[in-house]
């Protein structure tokens, strides 16, 4: 894999750690962070649904943001997390800050995206009741696929945003000059956001971009990718860093 010389988009803390991880295994890359995530004040609707915490049967997570603020705002309501309440996030990493905060924890072992958390028998277990209540954590106007999917099942959906998400303010042709500069050959997004803004940043270069692999986290962000008309798009089936090693040696066999 030492021939990978990729462009990470996460937010900046992210991108340090998955830059450290790709390293150790010889895979050179270069962080341009799209998304960057600024929390939301704390409104009263905010304190009411925590406050009340106790009454729904599940909560999903949908994002590291999302359990970081989430787990603040459980700290500064609550003495400890609900007895015997489901807790569930939209992939590994996510799940991995509520499991080391100490709530009961479920993610999909394959796939970090809202298809494969509905498909998790845990979650039917736990909305296994009458009148089952959920309360979803995520960032402003985020996908309503999942809380649509949950109240066609007949659950009484709440949401509660935290943070939202933005594109930093970059000079035009900083994305051109570090794929130059840094002899990048793949681009990694980790979100449908994320490659929107990638595909805003890139502008009038995008043609020349679309030509290099993009690797995704979901089918979903494929076929994002697909609409905006990139070439040689992988899905890692994961957005954490197992996912992407495992997807450019695969990629790397095929290319050789």
């Amino acid at each position: 894999m030492t021939g990978w010389r990729l462009l990470l988009t996460r937010p900046a803390e992210e991108c340090e750690a998955l830059a450290a991880t790709l390293a150790e295994a010889g895979v050179h890359s270069a962080s341009l962070p799209l998304l960057a995530i600024e929390p939301l004040p704390e409104t009263a609707e905010q304190r009411a649904a925590i406050l009340e915490l106790d009454r729904y049967c599940a909560v999903i997570v949908v994002s590291k943001p999302a359990a970081r603020l989430g787990l603040e705002l459980l700290d500064r309501y609550w003495p400890q997390p609900p007895f015997g309440q489901a807790w569930f996030s939209v992939g590994a990493a996510t799940g991995a800050i509520l499991e080391a905060y100490g709530v009961d924890v479920s993610w999909p072992e394959r796939g970090d995206d809202s298809e494969a958390l509905l498909a998790l028998p845990q979650l039917e277990h736990a909305l296994a009741r009458p009148d089952p209540k959920v309360l979803i954590l995520r960032g402003e106007g985020g996908r309503e696929f999942l809380a649509e999917t949950l109240r066609a099942r007949g659950v009484q959906v709440d949401i509660l945003e935290l943070y939202r998400r933005y594109l930093p303010d970059y000079p035009m042709g900083t994305l051109a000059a570090t794929l130059r500069s840094e002899r990048l050959n793949g681009l990694v997004v980790s979100s449908g956001q994320g490659l929107l803004s990638l595909h805003e940043l890139a502008a009038d270069t995008w043609p020349e971009l679309s030509e290099l692999p993009l690797f995704v986290p979901s089918p979903r962000v494929a076929e994002m990718a697909r609409q905006l008309g990139a070439k040689r798009i992988v899905d890692c089936r994961g957005a954490g860093a197992a996912a992407l090693l495992a997807a450019l040696r695969e990629t790397a066999v095929v290319a050789s």
